[in-house]
């Protein structure tokens, strides 16, 4: 799975969970039904929900009778901390380490080393005000007036196809 696509799955499951009242062993929910929600592979959320354990953000139990749950409630569970718990935006990747003896190759790797810290605080500056539980709102304070992403345009328009 790519860097850019950990958050977003990371999200999705976490509202999956959520919404079918996982909060506790009982009512896990194995990774192969989170990844027919996301869909995706079982093996890419048991790597997600791995990093979202390792936060505290839920549990998880291996296993045939096994599956993940909540540890928090929804609302009380804020994207920045998902964002934080699957690596900041580690898909931004990394300075290159630019060429020795280079004026610009020695000088660019520090900057753009700081220009990805930048990024990285504003997304945690702007998820801090989101929580899992509205994502589930159909018009939640915290997102009023933003416009989806336009690289999520043509995924919506199919699944809203699909579901009609």
């Amino acid at each position: 799975m790519s860097d850019s696509q950990r958050f977003p799955v990371a999200a999705h499951a976490l509202a999956y969970l959520a919404h079918k009242g996982a909060f506790d062993a009982s009512r896990a929910a194995p990774s192969a039904v989170l990844a027919a929600s996301v869909p995706t592979n079982p093996v890419v959320i048991r790597r997600v929900t791995a990093l979202l354990a390792k936060a505290g953000l839920i549990a998880t139990r291996p296993g045939a009778a096994g599956g993940s749950w909540l540890l928090r409630q929804p609302q009380d569970i804020r994207l920045d901390e998902v964002l934080k718990a699957v690596n900041g935006c580690a898909h931004l990747g990394s300075p290159p380490a630019g060429a020795r003896g280079c004026p610009i190759g020695e000088h660019i790797p520090r900057q753009v080393g700081k220009v990805l810290t930048l990024a990285d605080e504003a997304a945690s500056e702007a998820l801090s005000k989101i929580t899992i539980a509205d994502l589930l709102a159909e018009n939640p304070p915290a997102l009023a007036g933003v416009k989806i992403h336009g690289s999520c345009s043509e995924v919506i328009r199919l699944a809203e196809t699909v579901a009609a």
